[in-house]
């Protein structure tokens, strides 16, 4: 297996994915703050048809297995661990019910033989859908209710280590602790200077740093944000300029494509909308070059 991370859009050659099983098909919605949209019976056709369209790029798909004792949100596998150009470090996720996940993501890089370069620590809380490679140099790290102060700091000090200059950036309150807004709900790089954006969430910070490095801000449409529960802006890019995201979403997909991107969709708002997740998110990329 080849592994280093250190761009949301270079092309996507090996990913980490976890299947959805038992614990997701019977969790208990109000437990997991799942919404209206959960279908447990829908979730594992849903999950197919995105493996589909990660296979019909030619990625190389490997699989995270091992018990997740009741963690139905393991199958969005980009939080608990972040990949890196030196290997891997080991989250510590700040939603309760996912704490201990990164003991999977430990046992499958250890059992592939992909360095891990740290690991977050109590009291830190982090989560890696509140990172964001913004080039290979700079990370960008949002501070929120899954990613607190010293998580923040302890990802800030490794990615010092190996050279990467990371920017921290404090989080809108929106709905509240209990409902998953991250750093990656607001913002997603679809090209190598191209990112989509939910502008009036932003923090003022990030705004000013995305126009300091010439970065082409496509604003993301306003009432389809609301309609998907934060999940238009969720964009997986499979190389510069390509990507996919979830369908029924005509405005959003129809900014993307006038910005002259490629765009692939596919159906899961049970899976999705309904548990919180976008595409970004059910995978772990292990391999970008």
């Amino acid at each position: 297996m080849t592994y280093g991370v250190a761009s949301m859009t270079a092309p996507l050659r090996e990913v980490a994915l976890r299947r959805p099983g038992k614990s997701i098909i019977t969790a208990e919605p109000s437990a997991w703050n799942y919404g209206k949209h959960f279908d447990p019976s829908k979730i594992e056709s849903e999950y197919d048809r995105f493996v589909s369209a990660l296979e019909n790029f030619g990625v190389k798909i490997h699989w995270i297995k091992g018990d997740d004792f009741g963690n139905a949100d393991s199958v969005f596998a980009y939080d608990a661990s972040l990949m890196t150009p030196n290997g891997a470090i080991l989250m510590s996720p700040g939603k309760e019910k996912r704490r201990g996940e990164e003991n999977l993501h430990a046992t499958f890089y250890r059992s592939n033989g992909i360095p891990i370069i740290g690991q977050i620590e109590t009291p830190g809380t982090a989560e890696a859908g509140d990172t964001l490679w913004l080039d290979e140099n700079t990370m960008l790290i949002g501070r929120g209710f899954r990613t607190n102060t010293n998580g923040a700091e302890q990802v800030k000090d490794i990615l010092n280590s190996i050279g990467v200059k990371c920017y921290i950036f404090d989080l809108p309150f929106y709905q509240g602790r209990n409902a998953c807004l991250h750093l990656m709900s607001l913002i997603s790089m679809v090209d190598t200077k191209s990112a989509l954006v939910f502008k009036p969430l932003l923090p003022v910070g990030l705004w000013k740093l995305l126009i300091k490095k010439n970065i082409n801000i496509i604003s993301a449409p306003e009432p389809e944000f609301y309609l998907s529960d934060t999940l238009s802006t969720n964009v997986l890019a499979l190389a510069p300029g390509e990507c996919v995201m979830l369908n029924n979403l005509p405005e959003t997909e129809k900014v993307l494509r006038n910005a002259k991107l490629k765009v692939t969709t596919f159906q899961a708002p049970s899976l999705c909308i309904g548990c919180e997740g976008g595409p970004t998110c059910l995978t772990r990329p292990i391999s970008r070059i």
